[in-house]
């Protein structure tokens, strides 16, 4: 399949083509964001819009009225799913970039559609994309005469190249929620050889007149009731596929033809030994090969931007793009990992686009890497279940069986139906489906949930009459203020009624960033709310979720914003710890230390960290005193605000959860420098002592740390020096020789354990002697209290050495109240001692058994020992 692209438009140039088009249009160049949205309703950046969502519909007021980038997305689980058509179609793709411009209220259709087709239809020399604009067909929305109009009369589209369709295909909205509204497309006839003539209305799949660009016209926000309202401003929103286009201008077929493509299944043909078929979609070969450098490179992105494969989420999608690229590997006879070379690949492919991914390329290979060896041993275990439920009796393996596997082991069912196949048995699809659709009806159960859409309602009302609130808390702990607005909050933990009170300026921090929001008071001169939580309502909307315990307080007053400063003091303490402990886990486990997640409160803090391996005493040990050197420097910590670009080129690395604009805050403790828009102490000596209290893995390649600095390490040294203390007290030594007066007491336990095991020894013999003088044909069955379970069991053992003693069978009431069984037969007996104790275990309320020649069970009835002892009795003849 090898073959170069020179003269032709290049990935990358396509890239710069499309944006610096729009750039001399006075469009703001956006850099993409994360494929992790900062939208809670989808997993991944399924479209160009998402990142500017907040703006659509008016939440936050965006920094430019134009936009333009190439935005990452993926678009796999969930509602987005083209995961499962990968490698079936031409150009299907989990991962792939869309082109696009953006207008926020300021030009709509009438600019819109003339920018598309210039760039479009003009020459590469003059900036454009040079398609011929006689192959170009247009789609409109059934009700949308304006663009009709503007494409024919202004554009000078022929009537005939445009075709108006309804809201399945040119009603465009992101989700069941949020903005949406007509969209009118951009066609091209690639010729006769792809079909018939007709226009898109007659071409369904797109394979002569594929769509290239889609242009909504953003004028309606859709709510979970289904209704539409009118967004502030008409606004445009246009995405292009990147892949498709370039396909296109490479003369290429497919997307899998590309630039970005072409090297991995290069790679793949190298690493399969198959040859790949150009074309060939129904080869099996082929088609693996297509998923293999598909799925190779969108794991590469996803990881590189924060996602790890687990079982939960977005993780989950990950693991399953990273499993079905090893099976079809494995499915070509490929034992060796495919994976880290396809990585590589791909690294090189989006390297000078996302330079990124080129720094992180060891860390993403390692990732995937360890992922694709679990699953083949996964494969491994799947094939031995599989082996024993497929046997010669077996015409259909169940579907709970497929579900097992599919759920539980991460087998993929279309390897177990290939499987069967082999051994001509079918699959139950019908229960494999009936599982799935259970398991899915409880995932979207539990995802359910969010804001109140009237709560929503009212704090855009909020905002759209006073605007954003003025935060002041970077510099201030009270401040004079208005108050706005009262909302009727939700109940707190007791049940009790709280309100959302909004005021023009707050010294007040709202959650974000893992920081939780401050606590305090707001008083007016008729009375006092105690702010119990401070949230953002919308972005840059503060809301003071409170209780009034004092008097009244009413919208319009004056008043006082006070936070409780002790608090925020032990705060700031933890978010700057926060920052060193992040300096000193990527200086000691390594750069691809990731923050994945954070919780910064009074009393301690939690970071979650991207790392493969547990962390060792020994590296905690190194972390802190790596932390604690930085607080005993007492540098003074320098925070400032630059552009998001400088930061950058400062070295300084983003903070999980956090959203940046074009203006970023900066902080410099230390020798961290890192983006944050929190609060932080003055200089690293304010903090005090920074000491780790547990790390645990919390998934996949995520780890947690727990720390407490400031007043609470102090708190926490007191506590184990007094435990310390106490301890020394107990074993009769002073705390510097603790660990000698312990060691010292340990064996002085054992010596007294070892005299207790001699002295039953030598009662268990005793017993046993008397014992067996009451057998009767040598069979003892009685009863014998008192004794704990093994103690019973050893007397059982010591009767049965007795010569002449055939069956032993003990039951007594326990030193702790229960009730214990044993039962005994000679050494080379066939038959099993649960025989002696199976059904008598039940007259007690209990049970238990054994395979061998002693048997053991536990009831919790004493009263019904003298009826187990008369089944004993009458199962002794089975032994025999």
């Amino acid at each position: 399949m090898t073959s170069t692209f020179e003269g032709q438009m290049t990935a990358d140039q396509l890239r710069d083509t499309f944006t610096g088009f729009f750039a001399a249009k006075d469009h703001t160049v956006v850099q993409s964001a994360s494929l992790i949205p900062h939208d809670p309703t989808v997993l991944f950046n399924v479209a160009g819009m998402v990142p500017f969502k907040d703006y659509f519909v008016g939440n936050e007021q965006p920094p430019f009225k134009r936009a333009t980038a190439s935005q990452k997305c993926a678009r796999a689980g969930g509602k987005h799913n083209d995961l499962d058509d990968v490698g079936r179609t031409k150009r299907h793709l989990v991962f792939f970039e869309m082109l696009g411009n953006f207008s926020f209220g300021d030009y709509f259709k009438e600019a819109a559609i003339p920018y598309a087709w210039d760039l479009m239809t003009e020459s590469v020399e003059q900036g454009g994309l040079g398609f011929d604009g006689d192959k170009l067909w247009i789609t409109v929305h059934e009700s949308d005469d304006e663009a009709e109009h503007i494409w024919h009369e202004q554009v000078g589209v022929p009537m005939e190249r445009i075709q108006r369709l309804g809201d399945k295909d040119n009603y465009w909205q992101m989700g069941d929620t949020g903005p949406c509204g007509p969209c009118s497309e951009i066609h091209i006839d690639r010729g006769p050889e792809f079909g018939p003539d007709g226009g898109p209305l007659l071409d369904p799949t797109g394979d002569r007149f594929m769509e290239l660009w889609n242009l909504v016209f953003m004028q309606f926000n859709q709510s979970a009731d289904g209704m539409r309202t009118a967004l502030p401003k008409p606004s445009i929103d246009t995405g292009a596929g990147l892949e498709r286009i370039l396909a296109l201008k490479q003369g290429v077929d497919s997307v899998w033809e590309t630039d970005l493509m072409q090297p991995l299944i290069d790679e793949a043909q190298s690493i399969t030994g198959h040859k790949y078929i150009v074309g060939d979609y129904d080869d099996r070969a082929s088609f693996a090969m297509r998923v293999l450098a598909e799925h190779a490179r969108s794991s590469t992105m996803l990881v590189n931007d924060g996602v790890f494969p687990s079982n939960e989420a977005r993780g989950y999608v990950l693991r399953r793009i990273i499993r079905r690229a090893v099976r079809f590997a494995y499915l070509l006879g490929t034992d060796k990992l495919v994976m880290p070379r396809l990585v590589e690949v791909a690294g090189n492919v989006m390297g000078q686009a996302y330079p990124d991914v080129t720094k992180n390329m060891g860390f993403i290979t390692d990732v995937i890497g360890k992922e694709e060896e679990r699953f083949r041993h996964t494969l491994k275990n799947g094939l031995a279940i599989l082996d024993g439920e497929l046997n010669d009796d077996t015409d259909k393996l169940s579907g709970s069986t497929a579900f097992l596997l599919h759920d539980t082991y991460g087998f993929p069912l279309e390897l177990t139906q290939e499987i069967a196949s082999e051994r001509s048995i079918d699959v139950d699809l019908d229960g494999f489906n009936a599982d799935m659709t259970a398991q899915r009806q409880r995932a979207k159960a539990a995802q359910k949930g969010g804001a109140d859409a009237g709560a929503i309602e009212g704090f855009r009302d909020v905002l759209d009459q006073f605007g954003v609130t003025e935060f002041v808390g970077y510099t201030d702990d009270f401040a004079d203020c208005r108050v706005l607005a009262i909302l009727d909050g939700p109940a707190d933990a007791d049940g009790n009624a709280t309100v959302d009170i909004f005021v023009d300026r707050t010294p007040f921090y709202a959650e974000s960033g893992g920081q939780i929001g401050d606590t305090g008071t707001i008083t007016t001169d008729t009375g006092t709310a105690t702010v119990l939580d401070t949230t953002f309502a919308l972005p840059n909307l503060r809301r003071h979720n409170a209780r009034v315990t004092d008097g009244t307080v009413s919208v319009g007053q004056t008043g006082t914003a006070s936070i409780d400063v002790l608090r925020r003091d032990a705060i700031r303490r933890n978010h700057t710890a926060t920052h060193l402990l992040h300096y000193a886990l990527r200086h000691v486990l390594g750069e691809h230390v990731k923050q994945a997640g954070s919780m910064v409160g009074p009393d301690r803090l939690r970071f979650d960290f991207s790392h493969y391996d547990a962390v060792t005493p020994a590296q905690i040990k190194q972390i802190e005193d790596i932390a604690n050197h930085e607080t005993l420097g007492n540098m003074p910590t320098r925070i400032f605000e630059t552009t998001k670009d400088e930061a950058e080129a400062l070295g300084a690395i983003a903070f999980f959860g956090d959203k940046y604009g074009d203006i970023v805050r900066v902080l410099e403790a230390g020798s961290t420098i890192e983006l944050c828009g929190g609060t932080h102490v003055r200089a690293t000596g304010d903090i005090g002592t920074i000491k780790v209290v547990s790390e645990s893995s919390i998934g996949s390649n995520l780890r947690r740390i727990e720390a407490v600095s400031g007043d609470a390490s102090v708190a926490l040294l007191q506590r184990d020096e007094s435990l310390i203390s106490e301890v020394a007290q107990m074993v009769g030594t002073q705390a510097d020789d603790l660990l000698g007066g312990v060691q010292r007491k340990l064996d002085e336990v054992k010596g007294l354990q070892d005299e207790i095991k001699a002295l039953r020894s030598q009662l268990a013999a005793g017993r046993a002697s008397e014992l067996a003088d009451i057998a009767v044909e040598g069979v003892v069955v009685t009863q014998v209290d008192g004794l704990s379970p093994g103690d019973l069991r050893e007397l059982a053992i010591a009767v049965r050495q007795t010569p002449g003693i055939e069956v032993v069978v003990l039951v007594g009431e326990t030193d702790t109240g229960g009730v214990s069984l044993v039962g005994a037969v000679a050494p080379g007996n066939p038959k099993p001692a649960s025989l002696l104790i199976k059904d008598a275990a039940r007259a007690v309320g209990g049970g238990g058994g054994g395979k061998g020649d002693i048997a053991t069970a536990g009831g919790k009835d004493p009263s019904g020992i003298a009826e187990a002892l008369r089944i004993a009795a009458e199962a002794v003849p089975q032994v025999l």
